[in-house]
């Protein structure tokens, strides 16, 4: 039976990597983002020809998800897996001249979209036949620990792992699976800064390391490949040698 995925954010960095490796795998993979030509671009790399379906979303406006799953379950009729990847920054923020709109941008989209995007799971998993299916929301190690300047972002992350943990709990009776993947440095626009020196906690520029995308691809893959009696909860991968463990 085909497999289904939505990865969210699919045009760029992380979500395009993941979305990549689950069409290697073989899914068929409805690739979400707010612009249409990244999109193609990434349909287009892969070579999966019609397992790839382009659907324009804007994950912080709930009528603009809704159209998304409506769109899938249309071409697919079900999904199998949702990974929950569509996020923003405002890097290097102080606490005390971080405006409210910029909070409430970061807010929007990697809190109240991730909320989104798994209640619109949740209802199409419990009522497909066979039942459920997995999410994988995208954490990262700022759901850890925090760097300087990044109030909202490492906030809307330390969030992401409440919305993990109790959908895991309220999955369960759905046969919905719900985890998460917390990354760090992976070499993306976003994270591209690191290799040129990024504030530390005690105030240093340092460069740090970082790795191959798609390898952050293949763990999602991996994650989502599982039976669905099996769930990764939480997997952390990073580049090895970046400063976390000893951070701060």
């Amino acid at each position: 039976m085909a497999r289904i995925a939505i990865v969210t954010g699919a045009g760029s960095g992380v979500g395009k990597a993941a979305a990549l490796a689950l069409l290697k795998d073989g899914w068929y993979v409805a690739l979400a983002g707010r612009r249409k030509d990244v999109l193609e671009k990434t349909a287009q790399e892969s070579g999966a020809g019609e397992r790839a379906l382009c659907v324009p979303t804007d994950v912080a406006k709930q009528d603009s998800v809704k159209a998304l799953f409506a769109a899938v379950k249309q071409k697919w009729g079900r999904v199998d897996c949702l990974f929950n990847n569509a996020g923003v920054n405002a890097p290097g923020s102080s606490f005390e001249e971080l405006t409210l709109e910029k909070w409430q941008y970061v807010v929007d989209i990697n809190l109240t979209g991730m909320f989104l995007c798994m209640q619109e799971a949740f209802k199409v998993m419990k009522e497909q036949s066979p039942r459920g299916g997995r999410i994988i929301n995208n954490g990262s190690i700022s759901a850890h620990a925090p760097r300087p300047g990044s109030a909202p972002y490492t906030a809307t992350k330390h969030a992401v792992t409440g919305l993990t943990k109790s959908g895991a709990l309220d999955g369960r009776k759905y046969d919905i699976a719900v985890g998460q993947i917390d990354i760090g440095n992976a070499r993306t626009e976003m994270a591209e800064r690191m290799a040129k020196g990024v504030p530390q906690a005690d105030g240093e520029i340092k460069v740090e390391p970082l790795m191959d995308v798609a390898h952050v691809g293949q763990a999602v893959a991996h994650m989502a490949g599982f039976p669905i009696e099996t769930n990764v909860l939480f997997m952390t991968i990073k580049a090895t040698k970046m400063p976390f463990e000893g951070r701060g």
